[in-house]
């Protein structure tokens, strides 16, 4: 008998097909749910960082709401350069991955994207000033310390390394992130 047109091996390799469909589909869909996740923790990751600041300044609780609320609406503000810094981004890579990449086509982008980077940069300094209007004198002390601080780690290092790793006081934020889960 041939094992081919065998009834019983037919019936055993579509079972396996089945089963074999089944695991993947499952690993598929968890991957998904990973991957959401994911973009759950970089969120909170962003808010911790907010709350981060009551710390050191020792607010009050009424400050540190005003705070929240401040860091909320300049966030939630910010947002649409945000997204479309990071729209442009992506042409400018689709672009210069192109044989015969249009160069006026990725300056006009890149000209762009530095205009909703300065508005960023605007919207940035209203903020602080809004968040120092909440401070006492003593407190702003603190506040330009902490201002700075986050200013100066958020540039790439020293070495001229853009595409470096994390700088230390994100580290400490991710390494907390990762021994959650």
């Amino acid at each position: 008998m041939n094992l081919l047109t065998s009834k019983k091996f037919v019936t055993t390799a579509l079972i396996l097909l089945v089963l074999l469909n089944v695991t993947l589909l499952g690993v598929l869909w968890w991957q998904n749910m990973v991957k959401s996740e994911y973009q759950h923790v970089t969120i909170t990751r962003q808010i911790n960082r907010q709350l981060s600041l009551s710390g050191p300044l020792a607010l009050s609780e009424s400050q540190s709401a005003s705070f929240q609320k401040l860091r909320k609406e300049h966030f939630e503000k910010v947002l649409p350069e945000i997204e479309a810094i990071n729209g442009q981004k992506k042409i400018i890579i689709e672009e210069s991955l192109k044989d015969q990449p249009d160069i006026k086509k990725i300056e006009a982008l890149a000209s762009s994207i530095g205009i909703h980077q300065a508005t960023m940069e605007r919207e940035l300094a209203a903020h602080f000033h809004e968040l120092s209007k909440i401070c006492t004198p003593e407190q702003r002390d603190s506040l330009k310390t902490v201002l700075e601080h986050i200013s100066t780690h958020n540039l790439p290092n020293r070495r001229g390394e853009r595409w470096g790793f994390l700088p230390p006081f994100r580290e400490s934020i991710t390494v907390k992130e990762t021994q959650s889960r």
